[in-house]
């Protein structure tokens, strides 16, 4: 039998159904030889966190005037500039910790979740704050802004998407 089987519920063999012959389970945990890597790496460049940080801020200063250009008042895009800033400072603590290299799989996954956590009290705080540094804040302006700038990792995300599918 070809097949790979399951032990059912009384411990008797129960066929899958999936007749992947004698090389494919081999095939499938080979490891890859140094240049089909570097083909991979080649052919799937990672995108760097410090273009969508610079992206956030970019947006961050299109919603900023566009506030502006709306309302006249510069309270609006004062409001707005700070919004963008509560979502790219994070983003660029975020960016720089994990673009430092740490080769153990372990401490990279605690380095994420330390910058992770740093980012998301550094929002916060940012938020908890704003009162005090813009004066006559306008939150429609501010929640806005920082929506506009979060949904840049989405685009970014897509757009990388859809550079690799053109490659291809």
């Amino acid at each position: 039998m070809n097949s790979i089987g399951t032990a059912g519920a009384h411990g008797k063999a129960v066929d899958s159904g999936e007749d992947w012959g004698d090389e494919a389970p081999a095939a499938a945990s080979k490891p890859w030889s140094r240049e089909e890597a570097e083909a991979w790496r080649k052919s799937n460049p990672s995108s760097s966190p410090w273009r969508v940080v610079a992206a956030q801020a970019v947006v961050g200063l299109g919603c900023a005037a566009v506030a502006w250009a709306f309302t006249r008042q510069g309270v609006t895009a004062w409001s707005a500039l700070y919004g963008a800033a509560a979502v790219v400072l994070p983003s660029a603590l975020l960016a720089r910790g994990m673009t430092k290299r740490a080769r153990n799989p372990m401490a990279m996954a605690a380095g994420f979740m330390f910058w992770e956590m740093l980012k998301i009290g550094v929002a916060i705080a940012m938020l908890a704050i704003a009162v005090r540094v813009v004066p006559n804040l306008s939150w429609p302006a501010l929640l806005v802004t920082m929506v506009v700038c979060i949904k840049v990792n989405w685009v970014a995300l897509l757009w990388r998407g859809r550079r690799a599918d053109n490659k291809a």
